[in-house]
């Protein structure tokens, strides 16, 4: 399993067209926003 690290507003860009966003941070939760195309599947 590959780690990164990231702070907010910070991206992780997975392959072609999706893009990982840290929108926030707070105490022990972190937000994610995730933009794919809509051919991908996202489950959460």
């Amino acid at each position: 399993m590959l780690v990164l690290s990231r702070k907010r507003n910070q991206q992780i860009i997975i392959g072609d067209g999706v893009v990982i966003t840290i929108v926030d941070i707070r105490n022990d939760k972190v937000r994610v926003g995730i933009d794919a195309p809509e051919h991908v599947p996202v489950h959460r």
